[in-house]
């Protein structure tokens, strides 16, 4: 019997699995999908999940249990979504990213190729399943390649993050942060197209 409710419209590639449960455990609610759904072959969806309509996996996708996930999300090749997360609308992961257990990310955010998300401050303890919790990405902040975020961070709205930093603490909104550890070195209102094909790459704060 089928452990998953998928939408109209839904494509699903023959090699592609929906509705595992997790570790044997026969796992309620089922796996819901909803329209318009593009699931790429070797892709691996789990029951207890909750996808909105026009999803779009590449190939080699994981996404774990216990997630709930918005309308227009995006995850390409060899991607994973650990449990417990939440994830918005019109977000959009690259390729070879890791999304750690009970990370947050809001509306519009981008996650580039390589992004690594953490969630145990201290690995090894035998406490750490206690405090264990990834960091909020808030609405639309944009995370560069390579970048690896660490638990309990915020990244506030709009923010960039360049590619290869280390955020270790906060980031606060329509903020420009790169380095190891990423620091904030300007605003993104601030950034200029390097072939001029806009003057405004990014919001302004005031343009909310």
């Amino acid at each position: 019997m089928k452990n998953y409710l998928l939408g109209k419209n839904g494509r699903i590639d023959k090699t592609a699995i929906l509705g595992i449960s997790p570790g044997g455990q026969s796992l309620r609610p089922k796996l819901r999908i909803g329209n318009n759904a593009r699931v790429r072959s070797n892709t691996v969806i789990y029951a207890g999940t909750k996808i909105g309509h026009n999803l779009e996996t590449g190939h080699n996708v994981v996404i774990r249990e216990k997630n709930v996930i918005g309308n227009n999300f995006s995850i390409w090749a060899n991607s994973v979504v650990d449990y417990g997360c939440k994830i918005g609308h019109n977000v959009k992961i690259h390729s070879n990213c890791y999304v750690a257990q009970y990370t947050t990310i809001e509306d519009d955010a981008f996650l580039a190729p390589g992004v690594i998300i953490t969630n145990d401050p201290h690995p090894g303890c035998r406490y750490s399943q206690k405090c264990m919790r990834g960091p909020t990405i808030k609405k639309g902040a944009q995370i560069g390649g390579n970048v690896t975020i660490l638990p309990f961070v915020t990244i506030g709205e709009h923010s960039l993050i360049g590619a290869g930093s280390v955020v270790t603490r906060d980031i606060p909104p329509y903020s420009v942060a790169y380095g190891n550890p990423a620091r904030v070195r300007g605003r993104v209102g601030d950034l200029k197209c390097p072939l001029k094909i806009t003057d405004r790459p990014y919001k302004f704060e005031n343009d909310r």
